[in-house]
């Protein structure tokens, strides 16, 4: 099937959540609702607290149940289970006076209990057909459990993979995050957001906005740009979402021109409701308006304020709000308007879900025992997985294997069932994935003998280690020294025919709050893998990892690299398919690896300088490194197949091009090897000349194609004024008349070009 994704958004189309005649009811309902509220109730809306100890046995008088009863609480999250959930909606809506039905929330962020892989490594099948079904898989089966909110799509742009939560983004550009982030909305609101069955759920973009540019990669750490770049290179995900129609946006930790983005005003406001038109709530992060005290901006009262001045409608954990604002408002530091129309967002988000209409809508007891973690979601999880590897080198052909009667696999990762669905797998049971060892026999038959031994722990450092395996999540460090791990690992592998090597990070090396300062393989893998290559027997590396890598000496010595990023519950059964070739892999990386951590920020759509950097490693008086390459280890879009694909020359049917005009640029991609396979077909423009500095290239639509051995297609590129428009220095959306360069290729390095004047 052709699939082809063209960037338009010279102008916001917010998909109605509510036809007009259902938003004026619901409007009557709503005002008639909140007439009858007191203000501690209209407060208590705006109130998300955590599950606290209500989860342990929903303890009769417990804080929250109190809080509940009283109107004070408008939802809670990560409480898993329906019945649980069910209980607390049934004190909800008969023990309170006004008996208004409570949003749930789950960090459903890659799957439910079907987990599927990591955000960073889903984008990398570049398959907005199975991005927005993985979403509708997660929907169904959170709902079924008495989920109806989500706190996913994350959509921040990072450039910096030092920062762990890069692995719960899209990678680094900002065209291919809106195209994911419109695709993740659908899949789990619904295609026309109207929440019609009790298997869509509410969604909430995060983070709000800039989170991904933290300083030095760490994570909750300062974020410091220029407007021009915030609207020209990080908003369009976001902006996406919200034309999307997301019901709901998270805001971000960092500060925004100084100021926290949970008490920026023109963040919240004058751009996401004035500039966008975003119809939905915002709601803190977790602690969010509390940690602005951090910032400096004032104590809990006083950034409480700040926050719902800005435009902040509902408190996550801080409690500001509940027990703030009223004083506020009799101190004249918040008016009565701003709690009315918080609070009605919020009441608007449960209306749009159909809880006034039946609170019990997602508390079907029996759907959660049919539709969860079933085979045909299993199935769906094991396919995406392996469209989302990314080969990054095969010398030699070693893959795939063919004809191995012994194979010895190798490493940490190679024997851990916990670690395959990565970081995020909140509702995961992490028992029951297989490991790889499992995965490769199941998958090679028993006519292939496998041979395992772990080789080395995760690390050298066994608090380090330990710091990597929370969360449930174990590596079982085994008390063996180094060497007695490494022989062991040594012997098996002499018994084999071809080296699997499981080695990279452990799921929880990346992630929230895990920021690396070095993003190598750590040193106990890497000597490992040396003397595995001593052995003279063909060596596949199959990395594990939430982030790009440094890798130039793996590069460099490993014949082949299978990077498998985390990919789900289903992943051990994907590697295996992908493996022994049942899966040609096609993914394609959306994330530039670095040579060296002295690099970052490296990435594709950089801006040139007045003196460009030279081909030549090293030359001087050019923006050029002495004792490194310019250029990175793996560009963006890079991915390797176990076919080759030729490119064409670009043909423009013409080279002037008016503004009402379109010029359409085609290229012929070809199997030229013996395997049919996927390639993803990319386009680049350049504005070569303009009123402000403009990137070398941008991504600006691509398009994935299937082809048997031999097979050719013609891929043709629609080109108007909406793909050449950027912001100029007056944050005017504008095309400007020149000279534009067009590139096709497989990846962001190796593209054919030709030129265009647009009059």
């Amino acid at each position: 099937m052709r699939k082809v994704y063209i960037l338009f958004f010279a102008c916001i189309v917010t998909i109605p959540l509510l036809a007009q005649h259902d938003k004026e009811k619901m409007d009557a309902f709503i005002t008639d609702l909140m007439n009858r509220m007191t203000l501690e109730e209209k407060i208590g809306q705006m109130n998300l607290p955590s599950d606290g100890d209500i989860i342990t046995g929903l303890a009769e008088n417990s804080n929250i149940t109190q809080k509940i009863r009283k109107g004070q609480v408008g939802g809670m999250f990560n409480i898993k289970g329906v019945e649980k959930i069910r209980e607390i909606q049934r004190i909800a809506v008969e023990e309170s006076r006004m008996k208004i039905p409570m949003l749930f929330g789950m960090d459903v962020i890659h799957g439910y209990e079907t987990t599927f892989p990591i955000p960073l490594g889903l984008s990398c099948s570049w398959d907005m057909e199975l991005i927005e079904e993985s979403a509708r898989i997660a929907a169904a089966e959170a709902s079924a459990d008495g989920i109806n909110w989500t706190f996913s799509p994350m959509l921040d742009i990072c450039r910096d993979p030092r920062w762990g939560r890069i692995s719960e983004g899209n990678g680094e550009d900002s065209y291919l995050g809106g195209q994911i982030a419109k695709a993740m909305v659908r899949g789990y609101q619904g295609a026309d957001n109207s929440f019609a069955t009790n298997r869509q759920i509410l969604a909430c973009a995060k983070h709000f906005a800039l989170y991904g540019a933290s300083e030095a990669g760490r994570d909750y750490n300062t974020v410091d740009m220029s407007r021009i770049r915030m609207y020209n290179e990080y908003f369009y995900p976001y902006q996406a979402a919200v034309e999307a129609g997301v019901g709901s946006i998270m805001a971000s930790f960092n500060v925004v021109d100084g100021v926290p983005a949970h008490g920026n005003q023109w963040l919240l406001t004058e751009v996401l409701r004035n500039q966008w038109h975003f119809n939905g709530f915002v709601v803190a992060d977790y602690g969010g308006i509390s940690e602005m005290s951090n910032h400096g901006l004032g104590d809990l009262q006083t950034v409480s304020a700040l926050a719902l001045n800005a435009g902040l409608d509902m408190d996550m954990v801080s409690e500001g709000y509940l027990n703030t604002l009223a004083r506020s408002l009799e101190e004249g530091k918040v008016t009565q308007a701003q709690i009315d129309q918080a609070c009605r967002y919020v009441l608007e988000a449960k209306y749009k879900l159909g809880l006034f209409e039946d609170p019990y809508k997602y508390c079907d007891a029996s759907r959660a025992e049919k539709e969860i973690y079933t085979p045909e979601n299993r199935a769906v999880a094991r396919r995406t997985a392996a469209e989302s590897f990314v080969l990054l080198k095969n010398e030699g052909d070693i893959l795939p294997l063919t004809g191995q009667k012994t194979i010895a696999v190798v490493g940490p990762l190679a024997d851990t069932r916990s670690n395959m669905p990565g970081t995020w797998s909140v509702a995961a049971n992490l028992e029951t994935p297989a490991t790889v060892v499992e995965g490769i026999q199941a998958v090679a038959g028993d006519q292939v003998k496998v041979l395992y031994a772990k080789g080395s722990n995760l690390t050298s450092d066994p608090v380090l280690e330990a710091n990597a395996t929370i969360f449930g999540r174990s590596l079982n460090r085994d008390n063996r020294t180094e060497e007695e791990l490494r022989a062991e690992a040594l012997a098996i592998a002499a018994q084999a025919d071809v080296i699997v090597a499981a080695v990279g990070e452990s799921s929880e090396m990346s992630g929230e709050s895990s920021s690396r300062a070095d993003i190598g393989i750590p040193d106990v893998q890497q000597r490992l893998l040396q003397e595995l290559l001593k052995t003279g027997k063909p060596v596949v590396m199959v990395l594990f990892t939430g982030r790009p890598l440094t890798m130039v000496w793996e590069d460099e010595n490993v014949p082949s690299i299978l990077n498998v990023w985390f990919g789900g519950s289903e992943a051990a059964y994907a590697i295996g398919d992908v493996l022994f070739g049942k899966v040609n892999p096609g993914g394609k990386l959306t994330s530039t690896f670095p040579r060296h951590i002295g690099q970052i920020p490296v990435y594709y759509n950089h801006l040139s300088t007045g003196r460009p950097a030279s081909d030549r490693a090293f030359e001087k008086f050019r923006s050029n490194y002495l004792d490194e390459k310019n250029a990175p280890l793996y560009p963006f879009g890079y991915g390797l197949s176990y076919t080759q694909f030729t490119y064409s020359d670009i043909t423009l049917d013409k080279t002037t091009l008016t503004p009402q005009g379109e010029v359409t640029a085609s290229v012929t991609v070809t199997n030229t090897g013996t395997y049919a396979g996927k390639e993803t077909v990319q386009l680049y423009i350049r504005d070569v000349v303009a009123s402000i500095s403009r990137p070398v290239k941008e991504l600006k639509g691509f398009e994935k194609i299937y082809l048997e051995p031999g097979e050719s297609q013609t891929v043709r590129f629609t080109i108007g004024t909406d793909l050449l428009k950027f912001y100029n220095s007056d944050l005017e959306y504008v095309y400007e008349p020149g000279e534009f360069e067009v590139m096709i290729g497989g990846n962001s390095r190796d593209v054919k070009s030709a030129t265009f004047v647009l009059q």
